[in-house]
């Protein structure tokens, strides 16, 4: 069975219909086109008088339709149309070459060239200060020593106090930087009774020399002179006569162990009981002899448990006050007689 006939799609051309003939078109009184006329002949002017062929009927059914024009894009403010130049017939056109990529290169070498100008100009820069800065460090008289400035403390009894300020004095005029403190320490130390020194840079023209002098202990012969020696056999200085309070040593300065044996016992002793020394002998170095002020003689022995000895003479001397003879060269079994 065959489907019911869909009805046939008309498109209006000009007010006719592709499908036949429309009575409304036709003006009035006017007899219908190809009425009566049998199909397939033609009117005295050749248009068709009868009904389309089944050919043209094809033709209108493969007519496509015309789509629905797009609307047009409205145009955004400042946007640029290209306009099409009109080139005369025969007339060559020249083609056009952009120079935006070149000038885009050209301002890149040049932002390369400024920054590399910007680098080599800070280079410079630093070292002009650098070097400013040396120069007024190390040759200018901005931080030059000057004598006033130079101070010396600790000296004591036995060291040469002009002596010293003689050699932090010398290089007056030199930019603190470029003192030689190391070299100036070892002419300090050269000095006799000078046992340590410390030399600082008091900024910005100054010089702070700190002395730590040696401190004699015993007063040796020497000819007919008295060499005061510190506890390690130093010479600190040489006087006619033993200062007061200091114990005379009766030992040859060539007996160098003997001699070394006594310097350690008064070393060791406490200051109460070193002030009444008044003098020392050593045979041996293990025979060592104090007399005190008061004529009590302590025999020690050799320097070698002297902390011990110490305390054994202090009990001895509270115990027994009239002992002439205190021998505490043994410590365990301290004696006197």
């Amino acid at each position: 069975m065959r489907p019911p006939a869909r009805p046939r799609p008309t498109s209006t051309t000009s007010g006719r219909t592709t499908s036949g003939r429309s009575a409304a078109t036709a003006p009035t009184g006017t007899p219908s086109v190809g009425a009566g006329t049998p199909p397939g002949t033609r009117g005295t002017r050749g248009s068709p008088r009868g009904p389309a062929t089944g050919a043209s009927k094809s033709a209108s059914k493969a007519a496509p339709k015309t789509a629905p024009a797009a609307p047009a894009e409205p145009r955004r403010p400042g946007a640029r149309t290209a306009a099409t130049a009109v080139v005369p017939a025969g007339q060559v056109v020249p083609p056009r070459v952009s120079t935006a990529m070149a000038d885009r290169l050209a301002e890149r070498t040049a932002m390369r060239r400024h920054r590399a100008w910007r680098r080599v100009l800070a280079w410079v820069l630093s070292l002009a200060l650098v070097v400013g800065l040396a120069w007024v460090a190390l040759w200018s008289p901005v931080l030059a020593l000057e004598k006033a400035e130079v101070s010396v403390t600790g000296a004591g009894r036995y060291v040469d106090e002009a002596r010293v300020r003689e050699i932090a004095e010398a290089p007056d005029g030199t930019p603190l930087p470029r003192l030689d403190t190391v070299a100036m320490r070892e002419q300090v130390l050269g000095l006799r009774g000078v046992k340590d020194v410390r030399i600082a840079r008091a900024w910005p023209h100054g010089l702070a020399v700190e002395l730590t002098p040696r401190v004699p202990v015993a007063a040796v012969p020497d000819g007919d002179r008295l060499a005061l020696l510190d506890s390690a056999g130093v010479r600190v200085a040489t006087r006619d006569a033993a200062p007061k309070g200091l114990p005379q040593v009766d030992v040859p300065l060539d007996d160098a162990l003997a001699l070394q044996a006594a310097l350690h016992v008064l070393a060791a002793l406490p200051a109460k009981l070193a002030g009444q020394v008044d003098h020392v002998s050593a045979d041996t170095q293990d025979a060592v002899e104090t007399v005190l002020e008061d004529g009590t003689t302590v025999r020690w022995g050799g320097s070698s448990d002297l902390p011990l000895k110490v305390e054994a003479v202090r009990t001895l001397r509270k115990l027994d006050d009239g002992a002439p003879t205190i021998d505490v060269s043994s410590p365990e079994l301290p004696v006197t007689r």
